[in-house]
């Protein structure tokens, strides 16, 4: 299958989707792929249609050159300095709608997101690899929340996701302290889930992303709502009545009875979304 070049309206961002993967890259490289208006502007859209687009089974999210993501732009934000005509309540709103559509929309997305890690994830980047259900880091690479060291509280949902990945009190001593975390440590930690060599991150990202993209969506998209309900719910009958009314639907699907027979006849099942 040849790959689908997707129009994006800006060179900050790079979309492309083959076998089922859409794959957006973050494209600033002489910036570390630091997040500019056009870049959050175009990752909303893409991610948007991504969502409801059944051509689309997997999203990675990646960064051109040898960084992911070094998060808001703090050289731009020097360079302008105050910015005048924006009252700090529209500012807030802007900055909210900006996270629920790329980082919230990543985490909540009901198909299998991969962030794919050539170099340095730091905050508000961060956020989105975070956001992912899967990480993938090459060796050289460091994570950091990094707001500390230029005075920012943090944003894009981090401290949410790291909490809920590593506690709390680890969570409080990167925030605080904002070291560098390596991709061993990250690893460590289940910060990531893989770490590989920088000439071999584009290989293992293909293969992962086509393992998941082959999967069975439906069932994909009801594991995604019942994890994410763990996550946020206290409850245990909540969670196990949800994971009861999901797994009687995946029963229904066409996908777990051409599943089954293909275990029986000890083959390969292939999965279709339906």
């Amino acid at each position: 299958m040849t790959v689908q070049t997707l129009g994006t309206g800006t060179d900050h961002l790079i979309a492309e989707l083959e076998n089922g993967v859409l794959t957006l890259t973050m494209n600033r490289p002489d910036a570390r792929n630091a997040m500019s208006g056009e870049m959050n502007a175009a990752l909303q859209e893409r991610l948007a249609d991504a969502e409801l687009n059944p051509d689309v089974r997997c999203v990675v999210l990646t960064g051109a050159g040898k960084g992911f993501c070094a998060g808001g732009d703090v050289k731009g934000f020097a360079e302008r300095g105050v910015v005048t005509g924006h009252s700090i309540d529209a500012s807030i709103h802007q900055q909210r709608v900006n996270q629920r559509g790329t980082s919230g929309r990543l985490y909540r997305m009901p198909k299998p997101t991969l962030a794919a890690l050539p170099g340095a994830a730091a905050g508000a980047g961060l956020g989105l690899a975070l956001a992912c259900d899967l990480r993938i880091m090459v060796s050289t690479a460091v994570m950091t929340t990094a707001f500390a060291r230029v005075g920012f509280s943090g944003d894009y949902g981090g401290t949410f996701f790291l909490s809920q990945l590593v506690g709390t009190a680890k969570a409080r001593e990167l925030y605080f302290l904002s070291d560098r975390v390596s991709a061993e440590e990250a690893l460590r930690l289940g910060l990531t889930n893989w770490v590989c060599e920088p000439q071999e991150l584009t290989e293992k990202t293909r293969e992962i992303a086509e393992r998941l993209a082959s999967g069975p969506t439906i069932a994909y998209r009801y594991m995604k709502e019942n994890l994410n309900r763990a996550l946020s719910s206290d409850d245990l009958e909540d969670c196990m009545d949800l994971e009861a009314t999901h797994h009687q639907h995946c029963g229904t699907t066409e996908d777990h009875k051409n599943a089954v027979k293909a275990f029986v006849e000890k083959k390969e099942p292939v999965f279709h979304g339906k």
